[in-house]
């Protein structure tokens, strides 16, 4: 009986893994006919596949099948994302990624933080656990987009890197004041430091060192001998990346993230690849992450709780709303001014001010606070939807109008 019934569990996630591949592939074609960035429409068409419309799309949100598509999904996004960056334009605008991903958190959790508090009524305490819950930006979201849409290179390289290594300082923030809501720590600015250090620096060397292992073993001029099976390599990497740092305590996106730099950047450190595998190698990482994407934001919008989301609706579009308008660019200005090597115009900064889409990484830990029953848990779970549902349908569908209108696009 008991075999039986995982049978037929096993079939069930098979027609849904077979139904979202099949209308997402047909929702991706019908993105680039629209040009507008598929992580919108894969949320809207999760939306209408859920529970609360079609039901034909119904894995639960704290399933282990949903939680692995989560991490790995996010993880091999980022990973491409960081295949994409080149060090020469990092070295350019090193000091506003450090800035804006580490006090920029703090800067964007105090605003919202008091928005939140005066909006909804809620305590101090309540509010600041909910603005640090959304105060990272979404790689998994703004990965994509930057794929579709061809932005200058370092205003682009800047948001993502931005949204890989803002993750680790919006984690440690949510739960230092989760500590503090629930009577169990007190803030310490040095304890916080030290943690953000720790995550950092042991998640850039664990990428580091297996991105310069991957390079090595698919093209170096001797030791190549895995060329032929680079697409699995990154697979492995990916995946050793990510629990190699979570296992060290360290952050598992910001290694698969350096992983992938690193890997991008091979000719850097003498390492080249035929012509041929390259092309092999790159054609399989974007079809891979395209799967992920279909995956991640159908699935994302499935789970969308209407019936919650409702109950704090207007309250949630108040608190959003400035978010975006207010905590955002302020963030942005304050964070990028001083760094006076990079030289930012103000086009690039209100660009900047723009794309900080939310998505996967806040839903997630708005979804672990659920679960740990923290203060205002329910009310940080439907402002976080909104802020989902608003970031992306918004301002992802407008990214590219806003770059032609500020001269940002590249040919």
């Amino acid at each position: 009986m008991e075999t039986s019934h995982s049978i037929e569990a096993a079939k069930h996630i098979l027609v849904v893994f077979g139904i979202i591949l099949a209308v997402g592939s047909f929702t991706g074609l019908l993105a680039r006919f629209a040009k507008i960035p598929d992580v919108v429409l894969f949320l809207l068409v999760g939306m209408l596949l859920g529970p609360a419309a079609l039901g034909w799309v119904n894995i639960s949100a704290d399933s282990a099948i949903n939680q692995l598509i989560l991490i790995f999904g996010s993880c091999y996004i980022l990973f491409d994302g960081g295949a994409s960056l080149r060090l020469k334009v990092l070295k350019e605008v090193w000091v506003t990624i450090v800035i804006i991903a580490t006090i920029g958190v703090l800067i964007t959790t105090a605003i919202t933080g008091v928005v939140a508090q005066y909006v909804l009524g809620v305590p101090m305490i309540v509010a600041l656990l909910l603005a640090a819950t959304i105060a990272s930006t979404d790689p998994a979201t703004l990965v994509p987009v930057f794929r579709q849409v061809k932005i200058k290179d370092r205003v682009a390289q800047t948001v993502m890197s931005e949204s890989a290594f803002n993750d680790a300082m919006g984690a440690i923030v949510t739960f230092t004041i989760l500590g503090i809501a629930m009577g169990q720590g007190e803030f310490s600015l040095g304890s916080t430091l030290f943690d953000l250090g720790w995550q950092s620096g042991l998640g850039i060397l664990a990428g580091g060192v297996l991105g310069y292992l991957a390079a090595l073993l698919i093209a170096h001029e001797r030791f190549d001998f895995l060329l032929e099976y680079a697409p699995l390599v990154t697979l492995m990497a990916v995946v050793g990346a990510y629990m190699g740092a979570d296992g060290l305590h360290a952050s598992g996106f910001m290694a698969v993230f350096v992983f992938g730099i690193v890997l991008g950047n091979k000719e850097m450190f003498g390492f080249s690849m035929e012509h041929e595998e390259e092309k092999k190698l790159e054609e399989y990482v974007l079809t891979t992450a395209l799967i992920m994407r279909m995956f991640i934001f159908i699935l994302l919008g499935s789970q969308v709780n209407f019936e919650l989301m409702n109950q704090y609706l207007v309250g949630g579009v108040v608190v959003v709303t400035l978010f975006m308008l207010v905590a955002r660019p302020a963030t942005v200005f304050l964070c990028a001014l001083p760094d006076r090597r990079a030289k930012w115009s103000l086009k690039e900064m209100l660009f900047m001010c723009w794309t900080r889409e939310t998505g996967v990484i806040p839903g997630a830990l708005a979804g672990m606070l659920v679960g740990m029953k923290a203060p205002g848990a329910d009310i940080i779970a439907s402002v976080t939807f909104i802020a989902i549902l608003m970031t992306i349908i918004i301002q992802a569908t407008t990214t590219k109008w806003l770059a032609g209108k500020l001269g940002l696009l590249e040919e």
